[in-house]
């Protein structure tokens, strides 16, 4: 007991009660400090870009709104860090990381559109999926439907479990709150619209690089439990077609690992958009979204076992 208390187990201890609040608590209904940063984004957006801009110009005032929402940030969990030692240190860890995990809360918006799906209630099931993707749901068949849950479900489990807990493995406290802040900038600004081209150009690439390597973690531990031959080729031959480089390699070896055709045509308000197939032959239905539920949970189990297995490695050799 008292070697699975010393400092080594830190990591695995905290990733463990963050997971544990998450899975008691959920998502806090109110005063969630994501929304908070989401309004205050919002507001410093319509501040700086409410009007037209040139492109050097809009780029500019980006960055700016980029650094001036994530620096104050860094600076406050980096001194929390420093400040803080023991027990509270912990706690404030494993708080930080809960608020920034959503194993929970991806498995009920899941489990919303997939349990209508399974009644035949497809007019419930669009609507459910509506608060989770941005296609036009009302013009979503049942196989649609499923597919933009499963991808929902693959794609957040990325964003919102294993980056949130690679990120706090490397960085403490201000590597998962940074990361958590820089992904939410870019699902508020990385559109490829006239208005956020160039204004949100900065938090998309930062975005893209703070998401490289956990996303291909997220991918191997797709394939890894799931059709693994399938995964893997999918990943190999497909990852690359996606648009997103970092969505790429976890929807195909998630597609594949579930054996599910997801991507293809799909409906927006603005119009079709053509995306390229990933994964199998079998059509996405109810039972598909919750096999990618199943499958973010089983690789949060994985990461588990993992980073306490290199926790006990670790404290044995320094022991030596």
């Amino acid at each position: 007991m008292a070697a699975f208390l010393s400092p080594f187990f830190a990591p695995f201890l905290v990733c463990l009660l963050g997971l544990t609040l998450d899975r008691l608590l959920g998502e806090p209904r109110r005063l969630h400090p994501l929304a908070g940063f989401g309004a205050l984004a919002s507001a410093l957006e319509r501040l700086l870009n409410g009007a037209p801009q040139k492109a050097w110009r809009s780029l500019i005032l980006g960055t700016l709104a980029l650094c001036s929402l994530v620096l104050p940030l860094l600076l406050l969990t980096i001194w929390l860090s420093a400040v803080l030692s023991g027990f509270w240190l912990l706690l404030v860890q494993a708080t930080a990381l809960y608020f920034a995990l959503s194993l929970r809360g991806l498995a009920e918006h899941g489990l919303a559109v997939a349990q209508p799906l399974q009644r035949g209630e497809l007019n419930v099931a669009r609507e459910q999926v509506s608060r989770i993707v941005s296609r036009q749901a009302s013009a979503l068949d049942q196989q649609g439907v499923a597919a933009a849950a499963t991808e929902s479900m693959l794609e957040n489990g990325a964003d919102a479990v294993f980056a949130s807990l690679f990120w706090f493995l490397v960085g403490g406290i201000p590597g998962v709150i940074v990361h958590r802040a820089v992904n939410t900038l870019d699902a508020m600004w990385g559109y490829r619209n006239p208005q956020f081209l160039y204004f949100g150009r900065a938090a998309a690439r930062l975005d893209d690089v703070m998401g490289w390597l956990p996303a291909r973690l997220t991918a191997l531990t797709y394939t890894l439990l799931g059709n693994r031959k399938l995964a893997w080729r999918c990943w190999r031959q497909q990852a690359s077609q996606w648009d997103s480089p970092n969505a790429g390699p976890v929807m195909a070896a998630g597609a594949g690992a579930l054996n599910v055709q997801l991507g293809g045509p799909s409906p927006y308000p603005q119009g079709v958009k053509q995306r390229p197939h990933l994964g199998g032959t079998n059509p996405a239905s109810a039972d598909t979204v919750q096999a990618a539920i199943a499958l973010v949970r089983h690789g949060t189990w994985l990461w588990l076992a993992v980073i306490f297995a290199i926790s006990g490695l670790v404290a044995a050799v320094a022991g030596l």
